[in-house]
C-alpha cells in the first residue's frame, strides 16, 4: 500500500480541489517532505527503561542521560490566513505511530506550568518535564508559537534547548519570525536562547504568498445566515471546516481573565461561540479585547431576535463588535 507523505496528501488537496496551487506552500510542503522522509529513515531510539521501570523513574524524575540530534525541523511564520496550521497538518497526519505531538503553544505551556507545580522542590525541573515529553515523543507540532507571559518567556530558554538536546524535531508555525518573538519583554535577553536553539534545530521559513485564504473563504460566503435550522447549521459547520481547517468535534472552555467562557470550538484563531455566553452571561469589554487578542475570526451561534427586553443583551453585542474590529484595525 502507498505510504501518505506531506506530498501526496498536498496533491490530493489539489487535485480534490479544495486548495489552489500555491508556490510557496509547494516550497514548504518540500521542506516537510524532507524533514518526514529523514523521520523515517533515521528515527531516534526511544528512553531506554519502559514498563514498571519507566514509571518509577518518572515518578522520581529519574533523566536518561543519552543525547540526541533531532532531526532538523521547521519554523514557518506568517500572516493570517497563509495555510500554515494546515501545512503542519499535512505533515504531522503523515507520520506513522504514535510518537508525535500536535499541541497549540498555549496548551504546551498550561502542561508545563501544571509539571512545574508537581515538581516542586526537583533539581532541575525543566530537564525532569524534557524527559518527559521524550519519554511520550519525536516530534513536537506546535500550533501559533507566541510569547507575551514573562514567566513563560524565562521557562523556555532551558526548556527548548534541553527538548532539542533529547533528539525531538519541533515544526512549528507563528505569526512572527523567532527572532520577533517576545519583542520588548522585560528581561528578554533570558528568552534569547530559545529563539537561538529554535534556529540552530529549525529552518525559518516566511510563508507569506499575498493570498490570505481565510479572507477568500469569508468573501465568498454568507456572512449571516437566518433563520435557524439544519441548513444554516450545517453552512456554518462547512465555513468552520474551511476557517479552522479541522471539523468542530470539540468545545473547550477557555480561561479569559480568570473567568471561565464555554465555547462551541477553537481552533486555528478561529471561535465557535454562542449568544448566550457571549452576550446574556455579564461580560466586559476588557473580556472582549481579550478575545479580540486570541481570535481573528469568530463564529457567532443562535443570534435571537431583538426585543425592548434585551438591551443588556444588544449593548454587549454592539460592546464586543466595537472591541473585535478597533482591535482588527490596529
Amino acid at each position: 500500500m502507498q505510504s501518505v507523505t506531506p506530498t501526496s496528501q498536498y496533491l490530493k488537496a489539489l487535485n480534490e480541489g479544495s486548495h489552489q496551487p500555491d508556490d510557496v506552500q509547494k516550497e514548504a510542503v518540500s521542506r516537510l517532505e524532507i524533514i518526514y522522509q529523514e523521520l523515517i529513515n533515521s528515527r531516534p531510539p526511544a528512553p531506554r527503561t519502559s514498563g514498571l521501570m519507566a514509571r518509577v523513574g518518572k515518578l522520581w524524575g529519574k533523566r536518561e542521560d543519552t543525547k540526541h540530534t533531532p532531526v532538523r525541523g521547521l519554523y514557518m511564520w506568517g500572516g493570517v490566513g497563509r495555510g500554515k496550521t494546515w501545512l503542519m497538518d499535512l505533515f504531522y497526519q503523515s507520520l506513522p505511530g504514535e510518537r508525535k505531538q500536535r499541541l497549540h503553544f498555549h496548551r504546551f505551556m498550561l502542561r508545563v506550568h501544571e509539571e512545574l507545580t508537581a515538581l516542586q522542590g526537583q533539581t532541575d525541573p525543566l530537564e525532569i518535564i524534557a524527559d518527559r515529553f521524550k519519554a511520550e515523543t519525536d516530534v513536537l507540532c506546535f500550533d501559533e508559537f507566541f510569547v507575551s507571559d514573562i514567566t513563560d518567556a524565562m521557562l523556555l530558554g532551558g526548556l527548548m534547548k534541553a527538548l532539542f538536546a533529547r533528539g525531538i524535531t519541533l515544526v512549528a508555525t507563528s505569526n512572527i519570525p523567532p527572532d520577533e518573538l517576545y519583542r520588548n519583554g522585560l528581561q528578554r535577553a533570558r528568552f534569547l536562547p530559545a529563539i537561538d536553539a529554535i534556529k540552530q534545530h529549525c529552518d525559518v521559513m516566511n510563508v507569506d504568498a499575498g493570498v490570505d485564504y481565510r479572507l477568500r473563504t469569508l468573501t465568498q460566503a454568507h456572512l449571516w445566515l437566518s433563520p435557524l435550522h439544519d441548513e444554516t447549521r450545517a453552512q456554518m459547520d462547512k465555513l468552520w471546516l474551511a476557517l479552522a481547517g479541522a471539523k468542530r468535534e470539540n468545545s473547550p472552555t477557555l480561561e479569559i481573565n480568570h473567568r471561565p467562557l464555554a465555547t462551541m470550538g477553537a481552533e486555528n484563531q478561529t471561535l465557535a461561540v454562542s449568544f448566550t455566553t457571549l452576550c446574556v452571561d455579564a461580560r466586559s469589554q476588557h473580556d472582549y479585547i481579550a478575545l479580540s487578542r486570541l481570535f481573528h475570526t469568530v463564529m457567532l451561534f443562535d443570534v435571537p431576535v431583538m426585543t425592548r427586553l434585551m438591551e443588556s443583551e444588544a449593548r454587549r453585542l454592539l460592546r464586543w463588535w466595537m472591541s473585535f474590529t478597533s482591535a482588527m484595525s490596529n
